[in-house]
């Protein structure tokens, strides 16, 4: 498993900024997560009822593991259909992403833009002392600048 914390390059604006608009400030800290023996199916089921489309995967002293997204779970269902077989009783762990990039709750919120635009990604999870605290996604970024 490879989590890696993303940090901005030197001399970027959260360096130089004097009022700092940190992703602390526009992070979500009430998350749904995910276990990773948690049923594949089940997370589907939550992923459609909360509107959603993914989540991180933690352990139960909420150190992250992974992550889980709607993709994931399609590859679940295409693999399923293609041995024409129903949704098998599958964990998380079989599916969830474990190469996984965190940002720190410091970072201003236009140098998470400038990550958010150049990995293509839809959220990051926030990780402190090894501990999920949060997450800040695309549309957290928006809100934030529209608030400018």
């Amino acid at each position: 498993m490879a989590i890696k914390h993303l940090k901005p390059p030197k001399g970027s604006i959260t360096e130089t900024t004097e009022k700092k608009i940190l992703i602390s400030d526009y992070m979500t800290t009430n998350l749904i997560t995910f276990s990773p023996d948690q049923l594949i199916v089940n997370v589907m089921d939550i992923l459609i009822k909360h509107n959603i489309s993914g989540g991180p995967v933690v352990n139960e002293k909420n150190e992250l593991l992974g992550m889980v997204s709607e993709r994931d779970c399609m590859k679940q269902i295409s693999e399923s259909r293609y041995f024409n077989m129903p949704l098998p009783d599958t964990t998380v762990d079989n599916y969830m992403a474990t190469d996984v990039d965190t940002l720190d709750k410091n970072m201003t919120i236009f140098d998470a833009a400038n990550i958010f635009h150049s990995t293509g990604r839809k959220r990051f999870p926030i990780v402190e002392g090894g501990r999920l605290i949060g997450q800040i996604s695309r549309r957290d970024i928006v809100k934030a600048a529209l608030e400018l």
